[in-house]
C-alpha cells in the first residue's frame, strides 16, 4: 500500500505545502550535470564518470537551465529519508513527459538518506527553472532484511 502525501512529507526536507500531493511529494531541481567521462559498472565495483555542471542562465531573476536533446543527471534539492518498512519510488511529473522529457530513477531502499539524482532524457529543447517541481516521490509499505548501507548513503547531505 502506498502512503499518503502527508506521510511522505514527514520524510522530505525541506518541503513546502505546494509540494505535498495526495499520494506523494514533489521533488525540485537543484542542479543539472552532464557526464563528460566514461563510467564503469563491473562485477566488483563501479566508477562514476566525471561530470560537469550545466550552468543556468539568469532569466528574469531565476536560474533557468536551457537543455538541448541528450542525457543529463538531475540532482534534487530535497533530502530524503526512507523510513523502515517502506520503499521509495520516484516518478516524473506529467509536465516533463508533455515536454518530451523522461526521468529515470532507481528504487530507494529502506534506510536511505540523501539527496538523490535521476537521469533526465531530453528529446526536445526544454527550459527548467531551478526549484521547479519535476518528480513525485511515493512511499510503499515493504518487508525488508536490514536497511540501506551502500555507497550513496548520505549523498550530498551537508
Amino acid at each position: 500500500m502506498y502512503a499518503s502525501g502527508a506521510f511522505v512529507a514527514e520524510h522530505v526536507e525541506p518541503v513546502s505545502e505546494q509540494q505535498v500531493q495526495p499520494n506523494g511529494v514533489d521533488l525540485t531541481v537543484e542542479a543539472v550535470l552532464q557526464q563528460t567521462d566514461t563510467g564503469r559498472i563491473g562485477r566488483d565495483g563501479k566508477a562514476i564518470g566525471s561530470r560537469e555542471p550545466v550552468e543556468p542562465a539568469a532569466d528574469g531573476g531565476t536560474d533557468t537551465f536551457r537543455l538541448s536533446p541528450g542525457g543529463y543527471v538531475l540532482q534534487y534539492a530535497e533530502t530524503i529519508s526512507i523510513p523502515d518498512d517502506h520503499v521509495g519510488f520516484l516518478y516524473p511529473r506529467s509536465s516533463l513527459m508533455r515536454n518530451s522529457c523522461m526521468l529515470n530513477t532507481a528504487v530507494w531502499d529502506a534506510g536511505y538518506t540523501g539527496k538523490g539524482e535521476g537521469l533526465l532524457q531530453v528529446h526536445h529543447d526544454v527550459e527548467l527553472e531551478s526549484g521547479a517541481r519535476v518528480a513525485q516521490l511515493v512511499l510503499a509499505d515493504a518487508d525488508h532484511e536490514g536497511s540501506y548501507d551502500g555507497s550513496y548513503q548520505g549523498e550530498r547531505v551537508e
